[in-house]
């Protein structure tokens, strides 16, 4: 069978340097998915973008090729006119893009942005075009399909930003996917159905992906074929069965060991019993009003409602939901970012055994005292460093900010803090955009650490990372709790991060927590129906081990479809009870 598309001893590289990509080759079937996986950095995302010739303008292709398999015969994508890959591009091969806020214009609403494809190369009327946007968005798990339609990027979170990306690549049927690393953003539960959604186009188009990850649990349930890359270079290739079965690779193996699992527990934990909180989140609700729209009126959403949360010194409270759950706006009204509806507060006590004080009531002495001390890592890495600041100047400009240290000692606390996220200090000159998406991740890192914080509040710190990188960072989080008594009110929709690090777990879901208990409870005994979705959905790296989708479909649906027990609508959540000690579950009596 001829391939779709076929990569013969690709070339890359930039300058005088050596290539960053050497001599890589791969075919690709029409119907196959092939992985290519490895960490940041290996290449991976560069040799794809090849296919669509959006390089960087200083990259020399410097040998290979790359042919797809075209209508009217073999195209050979790296020397074809410009016209006709603008007939390819997004038509018969698309691709999703890891970065979703740089892909998107943010002057532009979701549903236009997406219905352009259509409108372009269907050549589609705007209600037509409107019509299978909403149906798309639809089946990448929007609950609000026009509600999406009508957002502004910026509107969104990371993950329903990527949500929009998936959709816009998908709804042309293109005959090849690239898929670079399209589920990273994503709750565990919208993964798993962005993969079955992915794997039901392919069943019915015949449509080919290339799928480019870290996560061995997703080549898993997804690819036939997988190719292993670092440094620029394929490292081993075959049959995901195989590979997947006995890595004989040493860089394979490597990644094997360095992926987080959710853990098998024999027994639940003791209720904790906790006598100093450095931060308290006391009935918390977060409402927004969405602007007019023509002749709409203002609409009310509360992001999150009725949240008690307490992090205990030294240790690490874990949030868990999908995206659009509220985790991200209970931390932005942690730090003060955002004020909670009456009723609410959140305390902060620095010192044990001193009073509290009210983050949202602070003489301007205690603010900056409070910035100093609770600080936040962002999830996006691309957003949160300037591209104008060399990375010298992002990380020491917090300690200008507060007056720490002069010059010198503040350029060597940069220094102290690269080496302390596993980057080189030599790397202080350059700037973000010559980074990778995980470097870039330790550099937000780094930069929160600068200050010696006593709170780090971490919004998806992990996200984005590769697995070795990602097990790097924990055990770097980890340390680091353990020598500064540092506190974590750590976000994640990964469950198998969140059981490595957490000392206790609440889970949300529409805005309220829904269960909550010590990591090795939540496991030993999963009560609700999201919660046990969570657990469902977390793919794995066995082939004899797929994603239960029904399981998952059944948990993850609205709250007004899970068992009457747990069932509610809009603002008539049942009470979080606990049903056992230390064992809280949002339920009815």
């Amino acid at each position: 069978m001829t391939a779709l598309l076929d990569v013969d001893a690709l070339t890359i590289g930039f300058g005088n340097a050596p290539p960053v990509v050497s001599d890589v080759s791969f075919s690709v079937q029409p119907g196959e998915t092939l992985a290519l996986v490895g960490e940041s950095g290996s290449g991976k995302t560069l040799t794809c973008r090849t296919a669509l010739r959006v390089l960087p303008e200083t990259a020399q292709v410097r040998g290979g090729s790359v042919t797809f398999a075209g209508q009217n015969g073999p195209v050979d994508l790296l020397h074809a006119p410009e016209r006709e890959m603008r007939r390819i591009r997004g038509n018969r091969i698309a691709m999703i893009f890891q970065e979703p806020m740089r892909s998107l214009s943010p002057l532009h609403r979701l549903g236009n942005q997406v219905g352009e494809v259509l409108r372009l190369h269907r050549d589609m009327g705007k209600s037509e075009a409107k019509r299978r946007v909403l149906e798309q968005f639809e089946k990448v798990g929007f609950a609000d399909a026009e509600r999406a339609f009508r957002s502004y990027p910026f509107e969104m979170s990371g993950g329903m930003r990527q949500r929009a990306m998936i959709a816009m690549a998908m709804v042309a049927q293109p005959e090849l996917l690239i898929a670079d690393e399209p589920t990273t953003a994503l709750d565990v539960t919208t993964q798993a159905q962005v993969l079955g959604l992915i794997n039901s186009l392919q069943q019915e188009t015949g449509m080919a992906v290339i799928l480019v990850t870290h996560d061995l649990g997703v080549v898993a349930n997804m690819a036939e074929h997988v190719v292993v890359m670092n440094k620029g270079r394929v490292m081993e290739a075959g049959r995901a069965e195989h590979i997947l079965r006995n890595p004989s690779h040493g860089y394979t193996q490597k990644l094997f060991a360095a992926a987080p699992m959710i853990p098998t527990v024999a027994t639940p934990a003791p209720k904790l019993e906790y006598d100093d909180v450095i931060l308290d989140l006391k009935s918390v609700t977060k409402t927004y009003t969405m602007r007019a729209s023509g002749w709409r009126s203002p609409v009310q959403i509360t992001a999150c409602r009725d949240v008690n949360l307490q992090v205990p010194r030294g240790k690490t409270l874990a949030v868990v939901g999908e995206s659009g759950s509220g985790k991200t706006t209970c931390a932005r009204v942690a730090l003060g970012a955002e004020h909670p509806d009456p009723g609410g507060e959140v305390m902060f006590r620095p010192v044990a055994g001193e009073p509290a004080l009210p983050v949202h009531d602070m003489t301007r002495e205690q603010r900056t005292t409070f910035q100093r001390e609770a600080q936040m890592v962002f999830q996006d890495p691309y957003s949160s460093l300037s591209p104008r600041m060399r990375v010298l100047d992002a990380m020491t400009e917090p300690m200008d900010i507060h007056h720490i240290g002069s010059r010198s000692e503040r350029r060597d606390k940069a220094a102290e803090m690269l080496r302390l996220v596993g980057l080189d200090p030599d790397m202080l000159r350059r700037y973000p955009h010559a980074f990778s998406g995980g470097q870039r991740q330790r550099l937000s890192i780094a930069r929160a650490l600068t200050l010696d914080p006593k709170l780090l509040i971490c919004d998806e710190p992990t996200s984005a990372l590769d697995v070795s990188v990602q097990d790097q960072i924990l055990s770097l989080l980890e340390d680091i709790r353990a020598q500064a008594g540092l506190s974590y009110l750590f976000i994640s929709h990964d469950l198998a991060v969140v059981a490595r690090i957490a000392d206790e777990v609440a889970v949300m879901r529409a805005g309220v927590i829904v269960e909550q208990a010590p990591p090795d409870t939540l496991f030993f005994n999963p009560r609700h129906p999201y919660t046990k979705a969570l657990i469902a959905a977390q793919p794995e790296p066995d082939v004899t081990r797929p994603i239960d989708l029904d399981l998952v479909s059944k948990g993850a649906g609205a709250p007004t479809n899970w068992p009457e027990m747990y069932r509610f609508d809009g603002d008539t959540a049942p009470d979080l009870r606990e049903l056992e000690p230390g064992h809280k579950v949002r339920c009815h009596a």
